[in-house]
């Protein structure tokens, strides 16, 4: 199979190659403006797919079409908004040419008029498929998910890429080209236009049991979904869908200059893409992981629900999702499976079992929340990962009345100055080998009250579920501190990890964030805790292990059962 792939040095590009750089019998012709840039490419490529240089302008595609005899094309050109009065001239050609096509695109208005191609590749028997990405493939995969067990009536997703992911001039010029520019979207029923990067909302990435993302800034942007998606769910009311990039000062640079576009009719903020692409990729800092996210409000079986839906990359994987679509789909080609020909929004191209046979090969994973009022606090953080814990931890965590767990524990205090000044102020135990422990469950309003007795101290937190920017945290105030905690599900083990904190409201700096490994597992079918308490300059405040039975039979409440 031979795939001429325009841009194919380029980001997107240069990442499909990547991915498909173990399929044997694959020739890949990498093609740009520079020969320069496609012959480095090609010397520095490892794989045992075929790759050649190409010097090609999108200009002169029909002449390299019938000199170079491919039997798939790709664009990974762009930006597909500015492809000027003729963007469609290379679909022209490969339908004119037989050959299949394939894109990229991330204009909404680019792959939402390919489908007036259809008649015609439909009669050369060609297969011309656009917004071949994440957005809208994966996107519409998960809400065709969905919609087997509800009515979809709105929808709101978002991108986050990981600030070490780097993003490609041409996507610096297709961002800023729409900031402050007319954006369609479904509203209230009715086609309406917003502005680009004007409308804001914050949102967590938090797939069930693994550490989220940092709450983050999404902003509107102008993607196919907007358009190609409502026709697929004729009772979907509303659809937005938005970006969160960090750095977040530069998102705010961002948004005010769009709205400072849109308030006054300045014109596209295009000459500064270079100036923003220089510094998006500079400026990295945080932690290298990226994620997305779809939630969806609608009715099942006569209620209103909202169900959510989470992806987490980790490292260098992420940035590769947007090009795995067309990795997919050229593996099935090469396999026999071709799509029908025809011209169309690659919409319908994939389902979520076709992307989860590729997250298996990566450090990516996602799952779905359902966000209702029911159930404990540590199954509304947790979601259906709760399920998965020892039978102990989860019983501890499904009670909603008063109760009480008593066993035994073993304590280390830290022995400098100032640990055993934090430890006195919180009451934390002294150090003792196999004493008596007990905890006390008590329900308030907004939380439960944790009451710890280990030995002759006893010291009081209180547990609260997450809103806000710490929507999907686990919050624990001790006293004048109030600490937000991830929950993390390892094996037979929930971890506790810190994100941030605060004391009197006021958040501290991230650099004295107390740390310190702490989790709750099962030892010989007893509840077993591992409690460890670090902090800078401090060192180790306090760490304390043992187990713990239900003094009385526990009860599920009627919410988790």
């Amino acid at each position: 199979m031979r795939v001429l792939i325009l841009g194919g040095y380029g980001v997107f590009g240069g990442r499909l190659v990547e991915l498909l750089s173990d399929m044997s019998g694959l020739e890949l012709v990498i093609c740009g403006r520079s020969l320069e840039r496609a012959q480095s490419f090609c010397r520095s490529y490892r794989g045992v797919a075929r790759v050649e240089p190409l010097a090609l302008d999108r200009a002169q595609i029909s002449d390299a079409l019938r000199l170079e005899r491919p039997n798939l094309v790709v664009d990974a050109s762009g930006p597909f908004q500015n492809y000027g009065s003729n963007p469609y001239h290379v679909i022209e050609c490969c339908i004119a040419a037989g050959i299949d096509y394939l894109d990229f695109a991330d204009g909404a208005d680019f792959v939402f008029g390919v489908s007036t191609f259809d008649e015609k590749a439909k009669a050369a028997g060609v297969v011309v498929l656009s917004g071949v990405s994440s957005f809208p493939v994966l996107t519409a995969a998960v809400l065709r998910k969905m919609a087997s067990t509800m009515e979809i009536h709105g929808v709101e997703g978002g991108i986050a890429p990981s600030p070490f992911a780097g993003i490609g001039l041409n996507v610096m010029r297709a961002v800023v080209g729409y900031a402050g520019g007319p954006v369609k979207l479904l509203r209230d029923g009715k086609s309406v236009s917003a502005f680009g990067l004007t409308e804001s909302r914050r949102f967590t990435v938090a797939v069930p049991g693994r550490l989220p993302l940092q709450n983050l800034r999404f902003s509107l942007v102008d993607v196919p979904d907007l358009q190609v998606i409502p026709p697929e769910h004729p009772s979907m009311t509303e659809i937005w869908m938005g970006a969160g990039p960090l750095p977040e000062s530069l998102h705010r640079m961002l948004n005010i200059l769009a709205k400072l576009r849109s308030r006054f009719g300045l014109p596209a903020l295009t000459p500064f893409s270079k100036l923003f692409y220089a510094v998006l990729n500079r400026f990295r800092f945080g932690e290298h992981r990226g994620g997305m996210f779809v939630s969806a409000r609608g009715r099942f079986e006569g209620r209103d629900i909202v169900r959510s839906w989470h992806l987490l990359a980790e490292g260098d994987d992420g940035p590769l999702i947007p090009s795995m679509a067309i990795e997919a789909l050229i593996r099935k080609m090469a396999r026999g499976e071709r799509p029908e020909s025809g011209a169309r929004s690659a919409v319908r191209a994939l389902e979520l079992d076709d992307y989860e046979t590729l997250f298996k090969r990566r450090t990516i994973v996602f799952g779905f929340r359902d966000e209702d009022d029911s159930g404990s606090i540590y199954r509304r953080v947790l979601g259906p990962a709760i399920d998965e814990l020892p039978a102990p931890v989860l019983d501890l965590h499904s009670g909603s009345s008063r109760r009480r767990w008593t066993g035994s524990a073993s304590v280390r205090r830290g022995t400098g100055i100032l640990a055993r000044l934090v430890c006195a102020a919180f009451g934390f135990p002294e150090t003792a080998e196999m004493v008596p422990a007990t905890v006390t469950f008590t329900p308030e309003q907004g939380g439960e009250r944790w009451t710890r007795t280990i030995g002759r101290a006893t010291f009081h937190s209180l547990q609260s579920l997450g809103t806000g920017r710490d929507q999907y945290l686990l919050i624990e105030k001790f006293g004048i501190a109030r600490f937000s905690i991830a929950l993390v599900r390892d094996g037979k083990r929930l971890f506790f990890v810190p994100r941030r904190w605060s004391i009197w409201k006021i958040p501290m700096p991230m650099g004295l964030l107390p740390t310190g490994e702490s989790f709750e597992t099962e030892i010989s079918g007893r509840f077993a805790f591992d409690i460890t308490i670090k902090a800078p300059v401090v060192g180790l405040v306090v760490a304390y292990r043992g187990t713990l039975e239900p003094e009385t039979p526990l009860v599920p409440s009627t919410a988790d059962s």
